[in-house]
């Protein structure tokens, strides 16, 4: 077996959750069947099982606080949408968890301890709900609009609600509504002002300690995320002095005197503790926590005062890790090999400097490269291990990955640069970028991959019709390929950020979503073109792609369709590798990796 099949086939696990009351309890996600599902794990004895078994698997999940139950998420065959279910911890029949509610999109989810439950939903019919659910009683309406929102945190005692809300309009820039269980308001933090201002908030969580309101808030008032505290019974605001660059974000530990901070600056991440300490001291609050050179994908902090986080960077795969110094879980089975380290480059492009990371195999350039453009389009590549560009590193490609702007973890001003010309600005950065790789001598101007998915699959299509001469291949998974088309058929949240993206709907600026889409500049389009779809993808319905794919055959021009039975992408491991093993084939039908002259 190649080392880049090893890599998907080996086991993985997630980051333990735990039960807040009941500590020994955990939930994770694992393929060690070779699907994505969830594992209920007994601490105090060993015991691990595997709660959920679906074909296309399943990964959306979470403890009641007691641990007596576990929450997860029922759609079907990874259309999104779905109602929540619910079994015992020590196992048991799956029993629906709302009964009262039907099917939706999901829009978050608190569980209180006193068995009731916040559930936040929406359908492209109601848009955004959010509903109290205690046993024995019909669900309780208690927010309804029809903009996006959904459910932030419950407070320990659950007597407080915290919905992030997009009333104002702008999908990319939140407000939170602090309510009681009967719905009504009890304080409003908006830093929009009504949508007026391009500041966004998020729900961390509420204190862990009972009666305690405080709720732990990130903003964008200093032009990054950072975390702050409000009381919205008090109504007060307490600044932290997280002096760090970068975005940062922020965990409770669970007593509540000090929080877990992730770092996140320049395409890595790092931990930090922050103490709360009491008024008039002032020690050295924040200090770090010993984590390894890469990324932390996700963190939290024990009972007993210990922190365990999932780690990886490029080289290496990811563990679970406890500051203990102990390895949290060890998946049995084969290890995944590890691949080459990245490096970074910096670029000046038209907007300011963007980042890219970089992988190359051994020996000497120019290599055929693969621009390997991320999804989101608000999140950013990483220091972090990924089977995908390791498998083009065997193949003898380089890699590069561009943070482009829209990325997260370079400022708000770099996440929100790209509205109204979307798409268009990505491909500035990563044009940029591209003439770098070749100028430098990494990339092969001849032998130049365009490919992504989601977002990334999107500004692959649009990239091969608006600068066609610049790539050899495309390759596009799950993208958007016909903007108005996916517009009126994706769910209500993506209609949502299209609007604050665009500014309004196709029938509102035509112009913008036609300058946007990749179905108009398909004619243009010179290179090769794959792409590969989720007959079920609620995000970038199937339609859309095969408009555009019926355009590519009107033209005769050389593509191929994989089309397969999920979502917006697969959770079983043999269909990804089964997606890898054919844009590996496709690609290098056009562009040879042994092809190089070194003369």
């Amino acid at each position: 077996m190649p080392d880049w099949e090893k890599r998907f086939r080996a086991p993985r696990i997630g980051l333990p959750e735990w039960a807040e009351d009941a500590p020994d309890r955990s939930l994770f996600v694992s393929n060690a069947t070779g699907t994505f599902e969830l594992y209920a794990w007994d601490r105090a004895t060993g015991g691990q099982r595997q709660a959920t078994d679906r074909p296309n698997g399943t990964t959306d999940g979470t403890l009641s606080p007691d641990g007596e139950w576990i929450w997860w998420f029922s759609d079907t065959d990874g259309d999104e949408f779905g109602v929540w279910m619910r079994q015992p911890f020590a196992g048991g029949a799956d029993e629906p968890a709302a009964p009262g509610l039907a099917a939706s999109y999901p829009g978050g989810l608190a569980i209180g301890r006193d068995g009731s439950a916040v559930i936040g939903r929406s359908t492209d019919d109601e848009g955004s709900t959010v509903h109290v659910i205690r046993s024995g009683e019909a669900p309780a309406e208690i927010y309804r609009h029809r903009e996006s929102a959904g459910v932030g945190d419950l407070s320990h005692d659950g007597s407080l609600i915290a919905i992030e809300h997009t009333e104002h309009g702008d999908a990319m820039h939140s407000a939170i509504r602090v309510v009681r269980a009967d719905g009504s308001t009890v304080a409003e933090l908006d830093d929009t002002h009504g949508g007026t201002e391009e500041l966004g908030l998020s729900v961390m969580g509420f204190a862990p300690v009972d009666g305690d309101a405080r709720l732990l808030v990130g903003h964008q008032r200093r032009g990054r995320w950072e975390p702050m505290i409000w009381d919205p019974l008090a109504g007060t605001e307490t600044p932290l002095a997280i002096d760090l660059p970068g975005d940062v974000g922020a965990d409770w530990y669970p007593d509540g005197s000090a929080l877990l901070v992730e770092h996140e600056y320049q395409a890595r991440s790092e931990l930090w503790r922050y103490d709360l300490s009491e008024p008039g001291q002032d020690p050295e609050r924040l200090t770090r926590v010993d984590t390894p050179a890469g990324s932390v994908s996700g963190a939290t902090a024990r009972p007993d005062g210990t922190v365990e986080f999932l780690w990886s960077s490029a080289a290496q795969p990811p563990e679970v890790r406890s500051t203990s110094g102990k390895v949290v879980l060890d998946p049995p089975g084969m290890k995944a090999p590890g691949s080459v380290p990245v490096t970074d480059t910096w670029v000046e492009g038209p907007g300011g400097t963007v980042h890219a990371l970089v992988q190359q195999p051994a020996g000497k350039g120019p290599f055929p490269t693969v621009f390997d453009i991320h999804g989101g389009p608000t999140w950013h590549d990483s220091d972090a291990f990924a089977s995908s560009p390791a498998a083009w590193v065997d193949h003898g490609f380089a890699v590069v990955r561009v943070n482009y702007r829209g990325s997260t973890g370079y400022g708000r001003a770099w996440t929100d640069a790209l509205k109204h010309r979307v798409g268009l600005i990505e491909l500035e950065d990563i044009a940029a970028v591209r003439e770098w790789a070749v100028s430098s001598g990494l990339a092969d101007p001849e032998r130049l991959v365009l490919a992504g998915g989601s977002w990334g699959g999107y500004l692959t299509l649009l990239g091969l019709g608006m600068q066609p001469e610049s790539w050899a291949v495309g390759l596009a998974a799950v993208p958007v390929a016909d903007y108005v088309t996916a517009y009126n058929d994706e769910m209500e949240a993506l209609k949502a950020m299209d609007r604050t993206l665009l500014g309004g709907t196709p029938e509102e600026v035509p112009e913008r979503f036609e300058a946007s889409s990749p179905l108009t500049y398909v004619d243009a389009v010179r290179a090769p073109v794959y792409i590969s779809a989720g007959v079920n993808d609620p995000r970038c319905p199937i339609q859309q792609v095969e408009n555009y794919v019926q355009r590519l055959e009107q033209r005769s021009h050389p593509h191929e369709v994989y089309r397969y039975d999920a979502g917006h992408g697969s959770l079983v491991v043999e269909e990804r590798i089964k997606q890898v093993r054919l844009e590996l084939d496709f690609a290098q039908r056009f562009v040879k990796a042994d092809a190089r002259d070194d003369a």
